[in-house]
């Protein structure tokens, strides 16, 4: 199937109808369509199954005429319902006359758009509005689609939204918003937000996503990166899961950004300095390569901007074969002729072998504009599990960052910490052996992170309470272990920078 075959999206509901989209909602809370209630009615091996865009369970779990039952199989199954059925359950006449359903057959009705129901990180019942074939499994539902679709919720959506920094803050950017997800969760703590898009028809659906979810309006405007934003606008938090694909040109909107190599996420975070309001968040997903004979870390390290520190994090790399298999699958190419499938393969390893490229990584970057003239960059490959939401551990590092460039050692020891949260200390070392090999810490919570420490390291992170300084403390395990306890104040310094950084202390003052 070539590209000029694929079908082309459908008509959208009309976005200037909140009265509509505010009944509609009702309709759909009053049913129980909501990600609560689909876990309850489909049980987590079908609701699982939706996210591997597998729907045979969904449909055997819905061969019932209940209320929900009909939603379900009418907006996210894109299966037809009847229409007196349906009368029961939802403002019908409105939602054909706005454009939310649409009549087929003799006496059934169909759904114009996909609507997944998705929980906020606080319990808000919200809807995304996506393209018909959208919704389920994300990015991976839909096989082969036409070049301007409109994807819903993925498994990127729901890490960049877990990842943010969720402070309140006068102006959000969410910039290549696609069906809204990013700009949906800044309105609960942004007084302005803004989104933007290449895409109008990603516009027009962020916009029922929105009203679909009872969200405030956001100022939706059409342009590529920056370009919508005026020269003088700053915003205290920018948000983005671009199109960050690399890939060997620009066939499809949602996923490729039209720029060589990794440039547009290059882009993307050297323009957002400027963009940043002082002490402001810019927070990114992106994919970067890794370039025969050059560090993967110094790259990503050129491309933070003056004035930021930066916390880039690796989660994931791939070989090309195994990055150009993931991506032509995902757009369903692995369907279409044989021959075709064969060429585009060859045209992803060409390009890459072209760029030198040997694999490509995967992950998070995160700005926080200071405008420290000694701006803190720390790039790490981190594939281990974490827990969401990561946005108040992210905020935390930065704050604990600005912490250690302001203090020098000598103010350090004069610093009260504590021990943050859910620590615990593990001995590792033989059995019956008299002293442990080993001790290390280990966070619960966030990044769930683990440390190796010395003795002095574990009895000083065991009796920070806030109550003591840290130098008064090691004087008193200077004493203890028979050190002097000048010694122990000069070298002690840096062990207590590392766990301060990598969140096992914190400043209690």
């Amino acid at each position: 199937m070539s590209d000029s075959s694929l079908p082309a999206p459908t008509a959208l509901p009309a976005a200037d109808r909140p009265e509509v989209a505010a009944r509609l909602r009702d309709a759909l809370l009053g049913a129980s369509f909501t990600a609560d209630g689909l876990l309850e009615l489909l049980g987590a091996p079908a609701y699982a199954a939706l996210a591997r865009s597998e729907t045979v369970p969904a449909l055997r779990a819905t061969r019932g005429d209940t209320p929900l039952e009909l939603l379900v199989r009418l907006f996210l199954l894109q299966q037809p319902v009847p229409h007196a059925r349906l009368a029961d359950v939802l403002p019908v006449e409105d939602c054909l006359a706005s454009g939310w359903l649409v009549g087929v057959g003799k006496d059934e009705l169909a759904a114009t758009v996909d609507v997944r129901p998705y929980g906020g990180l606080d319990g808000e019942d919200w809807f995304i509005v996506s393209d018909l074939g959208c919704a389920v499994g994300g990015a991976g539902g839909i096989g082969s689609r036409a070049e301007g679709v409109v994807l819903g919720v993925g498994g990127a959506s729901t890490t960049l939204a877990g990842i943010t920094v969720r402070t309140p803050v006068g102006s959000a950017l969410d910039l290549g918003t696609g069906s809204g997800i990013q700009a949906l969760h800044a309105g609960r703590h942004a007084t302005r937000v803004t989104a933007t898009d290449v895409n109008p028809r990603a516009l027009h659906i962020t916009a029922l996503t929105l009203a679909l979810s009872g969200a405030p309006a956001a100022d939706l405007r059409e342009g590529s990166l920056f370009e919508p934003v005026r020269a003088d606008e700053k915003f205290d938090l920018i948000v983005s899961n671009p199109p960050f694909v690399i890939s060997p040109g620009a066939r499809l909107t949602y996923r490729d950004g039209g720029m060589g190599g990794d440039d547009l996420c290059r882009t993307l975070v050297q323009q957002s300095g400027e963009r940043l309001n002082e002490g402001g968040f810019a927070q990114f997903l992106a994919n970067w390569q890794h370039v025969e004979g050059e560090d993967w870390q110094d790259r990503l390290r050129s491309w933070v901007p003056r004035g930021c520190d930066a916390w880039i994090v690796q989660r994931e790399v791939q070989d090309v074969t195994q990055y150009a298999e993931l991506w032509l699958r995902d757009a369903g190419d692995h369907r279409d002729d044989p021959a075709e499938y064969q060429a585009r393969y060859d045209a992803w390893l060409d390009e890459f072998e072209a760029r030198k490229v040997k694999a490509v990584g995967f992950g998070w970057i995160t700005l926080r504009r200071t405008g420290s003239a000694e701006p803190s960059i720390t790039v790490e490959e981190w594939p281990h599990p974490i827990e969401q939401p990561l946005g108040d551990t992210v905020r935390a590092h930065f704050d604990r960052l600005g912490y250690l460039r302001d203090h020098d050692d000598a103010a350090l020891l004069d610093g009260h910490f504590r021990l943050t949260h859910e620590i615990v200390q593990e001995q590792v070392g033989l059995p019956g052996a008299e002293d442990p090999e080993h001790v290390v810490l280990r966070q619960h919570r966030g990044m769930r992170r683990a440390t190796t420490v010395d003795t002095v390291g574990a009895g000083f992170a065991g009796v920070c309470d806030g109550t003591l300084s840290a130098g008064r403390i090691l004087d008193a395990i200077a004493q203890l272990v028979g050190e002097d306890p000048v010694v122990l104040r000069d070298r002690t310094p840096a062990q207590i920078r590392l766990l301060i950084e990598q969140g096992f202390l914190e400043p209690a003052n």
